[in-house]
């Protein structure tokens, strides 16, 4: 009983620690979402030019941070006319360039890994278009795509197929400050967290057991603690391995991530690593549904190696600058709840989430919550009436009334 305290506790104290930037990142997200038509997205995602991967890297950052709702909305995509290099661009994005994961990052681990994750997110997303200019064929993106267009289901698909962006007149601010945005951003926000609940509290769960009950010697001899040059050279090697194991995918990870790198594991073993929650064995199912088991070993060995380079590049770039913090500072956090800043942000953010939470629960709310698994098909049909919904109809409640089932 006293070993599963001890992990408990620190799994709760991890959850204190990142409650107010979580709920900052996906209000943020919801934001952009609410007023980002998703065929915009589409028609500026048409090829693999260097300024389209830029854009669609700036869009999947804006986007959301769930792995299995990028992957879903990566194929949507695909099926609807975008280049495939910039979906996988996009989905790269959204999972690894976002608001939420670099906050986190800073406040368990240091602002130095923030940084190297919005460094080698692009190197990776550049690696990556770099890899498939040379060895993707065309039979076997037609394959791909012919598959896709059978819409298997995946995970999420009703998620990611939903179009809940504010249209009709006005700029940004404006169309944000109507009932449509603010019930829009609740919408958004609310299915946000229910997409990323199971992995959060999972990847929490499992870096309070590990960090409890494994001893250091296990990852200090896994990583090769005592010989820093081999440890260097191997972390990135190993770490998208340890991702593709632990289940734990989008922002869940990121507390396994801290008791790897309290563990041993290089500066850019942890960097490849949190990259890595797009390669773990359900999504890796989910590629061989949407594309078949060709283009899924194909993504598996490409994604691997522009991560493992991307780790690379960061240990060399920030070992080179100094910034690579020291890892004898490494500290699980245990400390529990204490009247700090981070207390103080999380009443704050909280009060937020809640207004959020109420507004969702009196506009139809539920309802949606019921789709997001959805097929893919009906999901498009469904964003059809999202989209065009707040353009003809008079208010959102009167939109979901209609979608309701």
């Amino acid at each position: 009983m006293h070993a599963i305290g001890h992990a408990l506790s620190i799994a709760g104290s991890m959850t204190w620690e990142i409650t107010w930037a979580l709920i900052l990142g996906f209000t943020l997200s919801a934001i952009v979402q609410a007023v980002v038509r998703r065929e915009t997205v589409v028609r500026l995602l048409g090829d693999d030019r260097p300024r389209t991967l830029a854009l669609s890297a700036g869009l999947g950052a804006a986007s959301s941070s769930c792995s299995y709702a990028a992957v879903a909305l990566a194929r949507s995509l695909f099926r609807k006319g975008a280049d495939f290099t910039a979906a996988m661009a996009f989905e790269i994005a959204s999972t690894n360039l976002v608001i939420e994961l670099g906050v986190i990052l800073a406040l368990l681990m240091g602002w130095q890994f923030t940084a190297a994750e919005f460094v080698g997110g692009p190197i990776m997303i550049v690696v990556l278009a770099v890899l498939f200019r040379v060895l993707l064929r065309e039979r076997l993106l037609r394959r791909a795509r012919e598959q896709a267009e059978r819409g298997v289901a995946g995970s999420m698909e009703g998620h990611a197929a939903m179009d809940m962006s504010v249209g009709g007149e006005g700029g940004f601010v404006r169309r944000l400050l109507s009932r449509n945005g603010f019930t829009s951003v609740s919408h958004i926000f609310v299915m946000e967290w229910a997409a990323i609940l199971r992995d959060l509290v999972a990847g929490l769960l499992i870096a309070g057991a590990i960090a409890a009950w494994v001893p250091d010697d296990f990852w200090q001899s896994l990583f090769l603690t005592g010989h820093p040059l081999a440890a260097k050279l191997t972390g990135p090697l190993i770490g998208p391995l340890v991702a593709i194991a632990s289940f734990v995918c989008s922002i869940g990870n990121v507390p396994l991530a801290v008791v790897l790198w309290k563990g041993g594991i290089s500066f850019g073993g942890v960097i490849a690593f949190i990259y890595a929650d797009l390669l773990i064995l359900p999504i890796l199912n989910i590629y061989r549904k949407y594309y078949g088991a060709r283009m899924t070993a194909f993504l598996l060995g490409t994604f691997y190696a522009s991560m493992v380079v991307a780790g690379y590049a960061v240990e060399l770039v920030f070992g080179g600058l100094g910034l690579v913090p020291d890892q004898a500072d490494a500290k699980i956090p245990d400390e529990g709840i204490s009247w700090n800043y981070t207390t103080w942000l999380n009443i704050a953010f909280l009060l937020l989430a809640a207004a959020l939470v109420v507004r969702f629960l009196r506009t139809g709310g539920p309802a949606m919550l019921r789709m997001m698994g959805g097929s893919p098909d009906d999901g498009g049909d469904r964003q059809e009436g999202h989209g065009h919904g707040h353009e003809h109809m008079h208010g959102h409640e009167h939109m979901h009334g209609e979608h309701s089932p």
